[in-house]
């Protein structure tokens, strides 16, 4: 009969496989490329307890990958378990499971890197009078020469399956590979001391030391230089190393390192907390450089979620995510200004008066700053209930106006054109004025880091002097920083609702009803009254007044979406912080203004005791510094 389908074919029997077959199969997981075979073995090193280790690459690590370390080695009789798949000295039970505290402990590198290239294996143990070697192939033990530890020698990758060698890349792609790889690892143990030579020539000689001297090696100074370090701990949980400041932002991910308990992890949790941290103060395509060392009781996390052990699992993920948000947030919510003064000693108080500038004492110059109407919005009454948006509006533009009513008219100020004229300041009591500068005064190294004003460059840059130089600011992204911190801080708490005059229903899955019920509470006091309104729909009877006019369904799955995934939702905080960045920006002084000297002064207060005051809404910087060293070396003085 035509047209019916063939016949199968009979099932094949069932059988076990070989042991170097399934090695083979293991070793497609574990052993990925030669930056693999470099993680497991320099891991197993570490494991060890050394104090050296040394890593010799050959073509990109295709034809050789060594690693000698000073570890306690490995007994003759062990030598060849060493190999076998499923052996290892790290666990014993599923408790030690549970709380692993080393990189390695599977037992299946070994034996996979064994059957996919040509292995040796020299140790010595601690103790031992001399050293013994194994060959991967033979599995036959015999004396050998080994001062200490052990060696690793891994030759001809994939050799015998060439299927598998054809998707390698070319040598110096899968030396780049190993390069990263061994970076993550030298991060991570800056107590160790490592060498990587490739090719015969060395390329990484790095000593035992500090985190801070390997990270300036490894990263470069200029980045230990732009970086913040970071140090906070909350019960068992520490977060430790250094996060670049927004100057420092790069066009790819290819700085960024997270380590938990000494293993490098790539996990999407901590990559939300760490961006989030960065939101207000990084923006478009850039992604800030870190280094950050997460230590945690082992028991609190898995780390055997992945062949290759770079994901990991947190039992407390919340916590774990609310931790890492906040700790990394307050320490970039500093500004360079805001450190220099936080251990200073306050020479005169930071608050504004409320005396006009010509009734300030004429030998002080802070305190004439201080009196200036461009930071009279301090002294605003607090905002009393919950604010809507039309309210934060009025308020702000309020406090914009109050400073602009109170410049001088601009027919009497100096044009952009015309350059600028520095003004000195009246000398302090006791001195005579400097006839061509403005003299500094004793304190403006403790109360006052960026100095005090010059005078104004083109109506756009303000120029200042401190102690330890010339400070150039952008007046236009310093105020609209400051701005927007301030309206945050009004917006701060419950916010105020808005009840939609028709209710919002629409369609959801299974998973957002069931996050819309979990999370009642969270929604309600985000300004949400939501409530199903059928088997798979939900309605929205109020959203916060700042979002009243967004689009609520989208807002919703968004929202319902992010807190399945994450601790606490950042899309309404978001939303409404970019309503408030462009009101800062539309509202900050803006470019060809002439300022007053006190205005400038008061600004550069501001700046100082304003969180982020370092970079914009946009990432842009504020502020930079010129030290008297640096404009010595431009004009060759002293050469």
């Amino acid at each position: 009969m035509t047209g019916l389908p063939p016949l199968p074919a009979p099932m094949p029997s069932i059988h076990l496989l070989s042991d170097l077959l399934i090695n083979q199969i293991a070793a497609g997981e574990v052993v990925e490329r030669p930056a693999s075979v470099l993680k497991e073995v320099l891991e197993n090193a570490v494991d060890a307890g050394s104090r050296a280790i040394d890593v010799q690459l050959e073509q990109g690590g295709v034809r050789r990958i060594r690693v000698a370390d000073d570890g306690c080695g490995i007994a003759k009789d062990e030598l060849a378990l060493a190999l076998e798949r499923h052996a290892t000295s790290k666990i014993a039970n599923l408790d030690d499971l549970e709380r692993v505290g080393t990189m390695g402990f599977r037992g299946e590198a070994l034996a996979a890197i064994a059957a996919v290239a040509r292995t040796t294996l020299t140790s010595r143990a601690e103790g031992s009078a001399h050293a013994w070697r194994i060959e991967g192939a033979e599995r036959s033990v015999a004396p050998a020469a080994l001062g200490a530890g052990t060696v690793v020698d891994v030759a001809d990758l994939y050799y015998n399956t060439p299927a598998r060698r054809k998707f390698l890349k070319s040598e110096g792609t899968e030396y780049a590979h190993c390069d990263e790889m061994f970076r993550r690892v030298a991060l991570a143990r800056p107590d160790i001391g490592l060498q990587l030579a490739h090719n015969g020539r060395v390329v990484h000689r790095l000593p035992a030391a500090d985190h801070a001297r390997r990270v300036a090696a490894l990263m470069g100074d200029d980045f230990l230089a732009q970086a913040r370090p970071l140090d906070a701990d909350a019960g068992p949980l520490r977060l430790s190393g250094f996060a670049s400041l927004p100057a420092y932002s790069r066009a790819s991910r290819d700085a960024q390192y997270f380590f938990v308990n000494g293993r490098f992890v790539r996990d999407k949790l901590l990559t939300h907390a760490v961006r989030q941290a960065y939101t207000d103060i990084l923006h478009g395509n850039r992604h800030p450089a870190y280094v950050l060392f997460l230590e945690l009781d082992p028991a609190g996390v898995d780390v055997n979620v992945h062949p290759a052990k770079i994901e990991v699992r947190f039992r407390e993920s919340r916590a774990i995510h609310q931790f890492v948000f906040h700790a990394l947030s307050r320490t970039l919510a500093e500004s360079g200004a805001g450190l220099a003064m936080r251990d200073a000693p306050i020479a005169a108080s930071t608050t504004y008066s409320a005396a006009s500038p010509a009734a300030a004492e004429p030998d002080d110059r802070a305190a004439a700053a201080r009196a200036q109407p461009f930071g009279a919005y301090r002294d605003a009454p607090p905002v009393q209930g919950r604010l809507a948006m039309e309210s934060a509006s009025r308020s702000y533009f309020d406090f914009v106006g109050t400073a602009r009513e109170s410049a001088p008219p601009p027919s009497a100020q100096p044009s952009a054109t015309e350059g600028f004229r520095p003004t000195a300041f009246p000398a302090p009591a006791g001195r005579s004025a400097a006839p061509t500068a403005p003299q500094l005064p004793q304190h403006a190294d403790d109360s006052a880091p960026l100095g005090y004003a010059l005078a104004q460059l083109h109506g756009i840059y303000i120029l200042a002097q401190n102690a330890k130089g010339l400070v150039l600011i952008d007046m236009h992204a310093a105020h609209e920083r400051i701005l927007y911190e301030k309206l945050k801080t009004v917006l701060d708490g419950r916010p105020s609702v808005q009840r939609l005059l028709i209710p919002a229903v629409f369609s959801v899955s299974a998973k957002d009803m069931a996050a819309a019920e979990e999370c009642a509470e969270v929604l309600t006091g985000m300004g949400f009254d939501v409530a199903p309104a059928g088997p798979q729909e939900l309605a929205v009877r109020s959203v916060p007044a700042l979002l009243a006019s967004a689009p609520v369904a989208e807002l919703m799955r968004r929202l319902l979406e992010e807190l399945r995934e994450f601790p606490a939702s950042e899309v309404v905080t978001a939303r409404r912080n970019e309503l408030l960045a462009t009101m800062a920006c539309h509202g900050a002084v803006r470019a060809h203004r002439s300022l007053t000297l006190p205005e400038m002064n008061a600004l550069l207060r501001d700046m100082e005791a304003t969180e982020r005051a370092d970079q914009c809404n946009h990432g842009r910087p504020t502020w930079t510094q010129l030290t008297m060293s640096e404009l010595d070396r431009f004009f060759m003085r002293g050469q």
